[in-house]
């Protein structure tokens, strides 16, 4: 839409709901209390229609239909997807990458089915089943001072260099929350979205990082780094699936959490 027709369109909306949406500042404008209330009833209810769309298509048409699942990494459903497509060779399937601060707003608009976190994301309004929990360890770079230990305390690590991802990744925030119930905070030197390439970052010197065990299985005993475990409680990685509360699930849907429950066990998540 032109943007004279998108403020005319708001116009007429805050006049027939008699309160602003908006704070104006200049050429900027962002969305004020009564705004973000109301968006948040609109993408429910735009959601409940999409639902029923496709509630009366899957059970008219006989359509295959589709699934939408949202991950922080893709890397952990190919599996699954394999065993999916198998069993449900027409069903469209969409993947997005997202962290998981963006995973409530793709499931409150109904964009994706599911959502498979490795940080807590719950709430009134959603439901979830827990897939795999795996402990979390450090790994540093062979000939590193602490790669004879088998274990290690966080303050130890105090004056190290991490190499992991953005804020608003998992790594991170665990990274963030062992420190800080130290009292302390991580000295990052290598952030970034790419955490396949974390062993080989660390490897080759730039610093060490947290890893869950299935890279070290991945990497087996003659990767590019050392691992220790953390004497830290809740050094764990937590994959749940989570779901809209009341939407509607196709039976592709169904199959799709069937299989992600029977696949994303801990030994392969």
């Amino acid at each position: 839409m032109a943007q004279p027709s998108v403020s005319r369109t708001i116009i007429r909306l805050e006049s027939e709901l008699g309160a602003p949406l908006f704070d104006r500042r200049g050429r900027r404008i962002r969305l004020n209390e009564h705004g973000a209330a109301f968006l948040v009833r609109v993408e429910r209810a735009l959601a409940e229609l999409e639902d029923a769309r496709r509630e009366v298509a899957d059970a008219g048409r006989g359509s295959p239909g589709r699934v939408a699942v949202a991950a922080e990494t893709l890397l952990q459903l190919a599996g699954v997807l394999s065993a999916f497509r198998e069993l449900r060779p027409g069903v469209r399937v969409h993947l997005f990458q997202a962290p998981v601060g963006s995973m409530r707003q793709h499931l409150r608009s109904g964009e994706v089915d599911f959502a498979l976190a490795s940080q807590p994301l719950a709430g009134p309004e959603l439901c979830s089943t827990e897939l795999a929990r795996e402990e979390v360890l450090l790994a540093v770079p062979l000939g590193h001072p602490l790669a004879d230990q088998e274990q290690v305390s966080v303050t130890e690590l105090a004056d190290e260099g991490f190499v992991s991802t953005r804020a608003g990744h998992w790594q991170r925030a665990l990274l963030e929350k062992l420190f800080a119930r130290e009292g302390l905070t991580p000295h990052v030197v290598c952030e970034g979205d790419e955490a396949a390439a974390t062993p080989e970052l660390i490897g080759a010197g730039v610093g060490i990082g947290l890893m869950p065990a299935v890279a070290r299985r991945a990497l087996g005993d003659h990767g590019p780094v050392g691992w220790l475990r953390l004497d830290a409680p809740d050094c764990y990685r937590t994959l749940t699936m989570v779901w809209r509360r009341r939407a509607y699930l196709s039976p592709a849907a169904l199959d799709f959490r069937r299989l992600a429950g029977e696949r994303l066990m801990p030994d392969t998540a």
